[in-house]
């Protein structure tokens, strides 16, 4: 059974005027199409692996050698954006009192929180993610990764996701970065944040 491209829960222009219809087409298209199918690829070499992702990308010295950058370059690229499409909403959605309290117990407040989320959205070099994530102890505590890295691989339990790679914001946002996180926030959907929190925990 290949790991398949799940369908947007909303269509592709839902999300205009923050992310237009052009970027979501070609985003979950294209390139997340192509992280499946680059993935089912590697995959297919050493069946005897399986094909949860999960599994093996909390475990990455599990991945035989010849195959182990393809599937945390491909199978982290799969998780990452199958997790990103659905913490989007076209609908305005309000951060739920359990995530709140969370969030204030940890950074002190919403816009101590949502000011370090930006940070390590705008400095990560090049191509990679911001995570909102759930470690080992339960806490919550924000972090970026390079490419498609995914903190999964390091223990920890996304619950909020942004994709700051170029192809997700250049047509709308050009080189400006910043203005496409601030813009992210206006339709994170936090009922599947909450949901996650609560899964995690």
């Amino acid at each position: 059974m290949a790991i398949i491209l799940p369908d947007l829960p909303y269509a592709y222009d839902a999300l205009e005027p923050v992310i237009d219809a052009e970027t979501m087409t070609l985003h979950h298209g294209k390139h997340h199409a192509t992280y499946v199918a680059n993935v089912n690829a590697a995959l297919e070499k050493h069946p005897e692996i399986g094909e949860d992702l999960v599994a093996l990308l909390s475990d990455v010295e599990s991945i035989p050698a010849d195959i182990r950058q393809a599937v945390i370059n491909n199978g982290g690229g799969h998780l990452n954006h199958a997790l990103f499409w659905e913490l989007l909403s076209p609908e305005k959605t309000e951060i739920t009192e359990e995530v709140a309290a969370a969030i204030n117990e940890a950074f002190g407040s919403f816009d101590a929180f949502k000011e370090a989320f930006t940070a390590a959205a705008t400095t990560r070099f090049g191509s990679g993610w911001a995570f909102l994530v759930v470690n080992a102890e339960g806490k919550l505590e924000v972090v970026s990764t390079p490419n498609q890295d995914t903190p999964i691989m390091d223990g920890k339990q996304p619950i909020l996701a942004l994709d700051v790679w170029e192809h997700a914001y250049y047509l709308n946002y050009r080189n400006v970065r910043p203005n496409y996180i601030k813009a992210f926030f206006e339709i994170i959907n936090w009922n599947k944040v909450d949901e996650l929190y609560k899964a995690a925990k």
